[in-house]
């Protein structure tokens, strides 16, 4: 089992920053992928950006390539979601996933989920 822990998540003007954390624990491994989702309210959950454990590929939505950031702190189980000139468009509640071995798109293939945290950027 995995346990995932979302938080950093507010309001934020347009064209701010937030950095999103999610702390990973119970049977966490380098075999892991890590990947953030947003979802707003009667929509899909939308992949946003992933990262694998074994060797920090990183993968992103078009929507915030070249915005946002994904990076993992291994010592402490940390994966973070860096934040960069947001748009009200990014308004959504922000997930953590995390599923072996790597990072896919599709949120049905993820079989650990955290809580959510809510992002709401102003215009």
């Amino acid at each position: 089992q995995v346990q995932l822990v979302e938080s950093g998540g507010g309001l934020v003007q347009a064209g701010g920053s937030l950095r999103l954390s999610c702390a990973a624990s119970g049977r966490t491994s380098n075999s892991y992928a890590m990947a953030w989702f947003r979802q707003v309210h009667g929509k899909e959950r939308e992949f946003v950006g992933g990262i694998r454990w074994s060797d920090v590929s990183t993968y992103y939505a078009d929507s915030v390539k070249g915005r946002f950031t994904v990076s993992i702190d291994n010592g402490k189980n940390m994966v973070y979601l860096q934040m960069n000139s947001l748009k009200p468009e990014d308004t959504a509640v922000y997930y953590c996933a995390a599923r072996t071995p790597t990072v896919v798109y599709n949120p049905a293939l993820y079989g650990y989920w955290g809580q959510g945290t809510q992002v709401f950027v102003s215009s």
